[in-house]
């Protein structure tokens, strides 16, 4: 048997509790309380111990996509990704052929039945193909296709129980069908890429729409006599509400108001990553497009925003600097509120006995010093 113990500040249930153990036995948590005689293994005196981050949206890191279709690229962004706090993730697709995308699901459902690499894979992220070209983003229009229950059934077999969330805009011809035959079969069906009115999205959440893909990003904005997907997100509590949290793709006031209106509860802090993360300047491919990454922003040669280059920890970092937020929500907001999300809360996002030992070891500064996955201590040099 397995045994570890961290000392330190611990955040635990949204606030910094000073003077806890962490004990891990097996792979799980099995005590979060105030220091005893044991001897821990791990003291820390200047920084934190926070719940691992949990990312829901993130296509590629290091070089590599999950669109390249292969368990190698998805070993190496597992692998990435522990650099930044990231101790599991949803591997998200962009918009392709219905069969290129059955072939990259099974993939990743064969690497999502593999530990001990990287990060885990608790599942997929299909964000596209039932989008609206009006809005789609640096996604790629010649394979944007109409919502159709067929497909739905393809896509969710191949994923083998893997599919955790779907975008897609509820505008779109038969959408309604679709959104409630993922949700009935517990897949998380998000509004993004749309340019849906206020009312259609109304009505999706009635269908089981619950969710909302990089707020304010790739869809119709609030305006006062129209309140658009945007309004429809500030408005409905039954909506979590994704946010890339670098203060380019949403301004910081923005980022502030949306935490104000949807709370700590409501909102999941996203990287929207691709495989420039991590990267130098340069150029890069993102679902057959020619991205641009220069000084930090990926963008399309005509400026188009392309996914990003934003890590969880910075976001984190971004939301306690730029919005005010309190660390212990901005990490919960990372870790906790992505877990429930997904329908995870019950192991990852927490330090809670009975929890996964996935915990993140963070400095004064609320960088990432050390990384474990299931108590395992992973290299966050790699």
């Amino acid at each position: 048997m397995s045994r570890f113990i961290v000392q330190g500040k611990a955040i635990i249930d949204r606030q910094v509790v000073p003077d806890q153990i962490v004990i891990c036995e097996d792979e799980k948590i099995t005590f979060v309380g105030p220091k005893q005689d044991e001897v821990p293994d791990i003291v820390i005196d200047n920084g934190y111990i926070a719940p691992g981050y949990v990312d829901i949206h993130i296509h590629g890191s290091n070089g590599y996509d999950v669109m390249d279709g292969t368990k190698k690229s998805l070993e190496e962004i597992s692998k990435s990704l522990v650099k930044y706090g990231i101790t599991s993730f949803l591997a998200t697709t962009l918009t392709a052929e219905i069969d290129d995308l059955a072939k990259v699901l099974r993939i990743c459902k064969e690497a999502a039945e593999e530990t001990g690499f990287g990060a885990e894979i608790l599942g997929i992220h299909l964000e596209g193909p039932w989008i609206n070209k009006a809005h789609k983003g640096a996604q790629n229009e010649k394979h944007v296709v109409p919502p159709a229950l067929e497909d739905a059934k393809l896509l969710l077999e191949a994923a083998g129980g893997r599919l955790k969330v779907v975008t897609l805009a509820p505008e779109q011809p038969d959408a309604k069908q679709v959104i409630k035959y993922l949700s009935a079969n517990g897949v998380k069906v998000s509004v993004g890429h749309s340019n849906a009115a206020y009312e259609t999205v109304k009505e999706a959440i009635g269908h089981g729409l619950s969710h909302v893909t990089h707020c304010c990003n790739a869809m119709r904005g609030l305006h006062h006599r129209e309140p658009g997907v945007v309004g429809a997100a500030m408005y409905h509590d039954e909506l979590t509400i994704e946010l890339i949290a670098d203060g380019v793709h949403v301004h910081p006031v923005v980022m502030s108001i949306l935490h104000r209106i949807k709370t700590t509860e409501r909102m999941v802090l996203v990287s929207d990553g691709m495989r420039a993360v991590g990267m130098e300047d340069g150029e890069y491919d993102l679902g057959g497009l020619r991205v641009y990454l220069k000084n930090g922003e990926a963008r399309l040669g005509d400026g188009t925003l392309a996914g990003s280059t934003l890590t969880l920890d910075q976001a984190v970092r971004n939301m306690v600097s730029l919005c005010g937020v309190p660390l212990a929500h901005a990490v919960a907001m990372a870790s906790e509120i992505p877990a429930n999300a997904i329908g995870c809360g019950h192991r990852k996002g927490r330090l809670a006995v009975g929890c996964d030992a996935d915990f993140i070891l963070l400095d004064e500064e609320l960088n990432v010093v050390k990384t474990f996955v299931g108590g395992k201590l992973l290299d966050i040099n790699y």
